[in-house]
């Protein structure tokens, strides 16, 4: 059941954040890619993945989803590592965001949208830079309302369990 709850959260958190009107890149699918697994284990991975499908049914699909996909799965990987302190976890997210602008530009550049160049490899990261910056903000900002709930919660049941 705390499965379902979970996947349920997610599709909403991820859904609302695409949905409602916002600016590029600016979304929770970082934060929710990067601590769901940290908080729930990495076997809820798929959940984000599947919430990340679903919500692209009704946004569209695009040429670059398996690399997004990918980033969603490997930022997911590596929250493990990244669990010792607030610190940690929020540097971990936003190193997510730093993966997923690496993976999914270089996705752009591999549809050949820039040539198969150095120079069009390097125009597509620097054309990508001010939604990067998106990426960075939205994570950093999704991240701390996160960890202020894992706070909120954590010390509810501190409270009521101990």
């Amino acid at each position: 059941m705390n499965y379902l709850k979970v996947a349920f959260g997610v599709l909403i958190a991820l859904s609302a954040s695409r949905f409602i009107p916002h600016p590029p890149n600016f979304t929770s699918l970082l934060a929710l890619s990067f601590y769901i697994p940290a908080v729930f284990g990495i076997k809820f991975i798929p959940i984000v993945v599947l919430a990340l499908f679903f919500t692209d049914l009704v946004i569209g699909f695009h040429l670059t989803m398996f690399f997004t996909m990918g980033s969603v799965v490997l930022i997911g990987i590596l929250s493990k590592y990244f669990n010792k302190s607030i610190l940690f976890r929020i540097f971990g997210a936003l190193g997510g965001a730093l993966i997923f602008y690496i993976l999914t530009n270089f996705g752009v550049w591999l549809n050949g949208s820039y040539g198969y160049t150095l120079a069009g490899l390097t125009n597509c990261y620097v054309l990508a830079l001010p939604f990067f910056g998106y990426t960075l903000i939205s994570t950093l900002l999704f991240s701390v309302v996160i960890e202020t709930l894992i706070y909120y919660f954590t010390s509810k049941s501190k409270i009521y369990f101990n």
